[in-house]
């Protein structure tokens, strides 16, 4: 989404933005210099409402290899230094399961290891969100929450993830991790593919999700409009009485 566009948006609906920026190798690279850029694109879009989506590409928090996970631990705390100088006291990362890679078995106890680490020297005041990607059913991402066991560590049920990455229905989904669950990343698609589609354009019903996340997640939890089109995402969002 172009920034003029996001602007209008955000004049017209007055929410805030969830932001990649600090994902990318480059901005982490010249850190200083990128905080400063970002700090006037806020401006200019008329929000200090931040939610940092942290780095996914080349890091894993699941790695056994000491260097990977030092690159990981670098990368991360970059992305939350960011934070701290742009407001931002909530970050989601991704959460690195690969069922073709890992063993089940031994994938949340590997994690919950890499997130007790990270969040030694955390501000109380700072969440974690860990969102599913390729995650095939949402058991485990429940098991890696309890053996983190740090209330600044939540999840971030990514609808489309679930639904293209396995056989799980959402609502399984927000019913099983509700209660661990503090942000949403809503978007749609056919079960097959990642596609990021507008709310009613998929194989989902929406309607029934957005119950769902309602009655089972709690009061505070936020939500991402991920879809490609969000004009029409906001509408159907609008016209449905949800912002």
């Amino acid at each position: 989404v172009l920034d003029d566009d996001m602007k209008a948006l955000v004049k017209e609906y007055g929410t805030g933005i969830e932001s990649i920026d600090f994902s990318i190798s480059d901005n982490l690279d010249q850190l200083s210099d990128s905080i400063k850029t970002y700090w006037e694109k806020m401006k200019e879009i008329g929000t200090r409402d931040l939610i940092l989506h942290g780095p996914f590409l080349d890091v894993n928090p699941c790695a056994y290899d000491s260097m990977v996970r030092e690159a990981t631990m670098t990368r991360f705390n970059q992305c939350y230094e960011a934070g701290l100088h742009l407001g931002a006291k909530k970050i989601v990362f991704h959460s690195g399961m690969n069922p073709y890679v890992y063993y089940k078995e031994y994938w949340a106890e590997q994690v919950a290891k890499f997130w007790q680490e990270f969040m030694s020297d955390k501000a109380e005041d700072f969440t974690v969100y860990i969102e599913n990607v390729l995650d095939d059913e949402p058991y485990m991402m429940r098991e890696l929450i309890e053996g983190i066991a740090d209330k600044r560590i939540r999840l971030c049920i990514d609808t489309g993830h679930a639904n293209a990455a396995g056989n799980v229905d959402i609502c399984e989904w927000l019913e099983g991790l509700g209660e661990y669950t503090g942000h949403i990343h809503l978007h749609n698609n056919y079960g097959s593919a990642d596609e990021h589609n507008p709310p009613d354009k998929g194989s989902m019903d929406m309607g029934k999700v957005l119950e769902y996340i309602d009655s089972c997640c709690g009061s505070d939890t936020t939500i991402t409009i991920e879809a490609y089109d969000l004009e029409s995402s906001f509408k159907w969002l609008a016209e449905r009485g949800y912002i």
